[in-house]
């Protein structure tokens, strides 16, 4: 599953918001400008754009702009439902729009079927919106999040006359959205794209995303002062890893010594990794009581052997005193296998690790060879072989 975060460093309008995941995932554009030329019926392209600051893509509807357009929301409906449209573009398409019929009904005081729509009624807008819910509907399942959103100010010039922004519309839409003043005046969210986030239900901001696996930027068509105009997104994988690990509860036995001599610690720590159910001893210098230089011992064990675990540190060493806790461990899955490199066995350990398997020759099996060289290119040819032979 995708995490998907829009910066809306510039604002959010409906071209914006189809050029930031076209610049991000540029394999879409065909199908997205298929659709909104579809429902549209006036041509569209995606072009490269750079406002000297950053470079990134614009969505253009190439159509006469019609400054007094009207469209009854019923028959914008039925235009989208005409259209050769997928089930899933239509479904986000017609819910994007209702949303804004909803908005524009309370703010006039009629019920949505009987809104009227003005800009949000032009060719061009029906082209973003349908383009923007062929992404959507292209990129699910998606999760959705967005910055705090530029508030704007001003007055923007409508078919209703002057309006202060953001548009008493866009206001309703964006109940709920934190804002932000960056002190840039002009209208930043148009309707459009308060409606697409609405639709989409974003939340604040991503949480735990992941990976970060990639990024857009969608230029606007209006010049901002000292602030370029752009919305960017964010790809995150947040998908379940491709192969599950396990859990397991660990026992951890961890002691100090001061007076027991290195060799002799040497051989009781060895005999501590040859005890039943003991999975591995580290040891680390230390400094303790009166400054001495002591040796710190750590034992993971399993938790139903670890009291005779705990026995054999105090058979195997000085220490008058230890620790136990349980922890939770993850261990990936492994296995070894044998193979035959210049008439030797050597064993090599293969990871299931989340991004593909892995393999690590047993540094034992090589300590014969006379020399580094010798023993890096036996290491290298029997990983190389067990995985070979993994694949056939």
């Amino acid at each position: 599953m995708k995490h998907l975060h829009l910066d809306a460093m510039g604002g959010i309008a409906g071209d914006m918001f189809i050029a930031a995941l076209l610049d991000a995932f540029p394999d879409l554009a065909a199908g997205a400008v298929a659709a909104a030329q579809a429902a549209s019926g006036a041509p569209c392209r995606v072009l490269p754009f750079t406002d000297g600051t950053l470079a990134g893509a614009r969505f253009r509807v190439d159509a006469e702009r019609d400054h007094h357009p009207q469209a009854a929301w019923r028959d914008i409906r039925a235009r989208l439902q005409a259209a050769p449209l997928a089930a899933g573009v239509r479904r986000h398409a017609v819910g994007i729009f209702a949303q804004l019929a909803e908005a524009e009904g309370q703010v006039h005081g009629i019920d949505a079927e009987q809104v009227a729509f003005h800009e949000v009624g032009a060719v061009d807008s029906i082209a973003d919106i349908v383009g923007a819910a062929w992404l959507i509907d292209a990129l699910e399942p998606a999760n959705w999040s967005v910055s705090p959103l530029p508030l704007g100010g001003g007055v923007v010039q409508t078919a209703h006359g002057p309006m202060p922004v953001p548009a008493p519309a866009t206001a309703l839409l964006l109940r709920g959205f934190e804002m932000m003043d960056d002190g840039v005046p002009g209208e930043r969210v148009t309707p459009t794209g308060a409606a697409i986030l609405r639709h989409l239900g974003c939340g604040l901001r991503p949480r735990a995303p992941g990976r970060l696996t990639g990024n857009g930027i969608g230029f606007g068509t209006r010049r901002l002062d000292g602030v370029s105009n752009v919305l960017r997104v964010l790809a995150f994988a947040d998908d379940v890893p491709d192969v599950a690990v396990p859990q397991r509860e660990l026992a951890v036995i961890a002691f100090e010594v001061d007076d027991q001599s290195a060799e002799d610690l040497a051989t009781g720590l060895e005999r501590l990794r040859a005890q039943p159910g003991a999975y591995d001893v580290l040891q680390m210098p230390v400094f303790g009581k009166k400054g001495r230089l002591a040796t710190h011992v750590q034992v993971l064990a399993a938790p139903a052997a670890a009291d005779a675990v705990a026995e054999a540190c105090f058979r195997e060493t000085t220490t008058i005193g230890l620790r136990i806790h349980l922890v939770r461990g993850l261990a990936l899955s492994r296995r070894s296998r044998a193979v035959t490199v210049a008439g030797r066995r050597v064993r090599v350990k293969q990871v299931e690790r989340p991004g593909g398997r892995t393999g690590k020759a047993e540094a034992e099996d090589l300590l014969a060879e006379p020399d580094q060289a010798t023993r890096t290119a036996l290491r290298r040819q029997a990983e190389a072989l067990a995985e070979d032979d993994e694949g056939k």
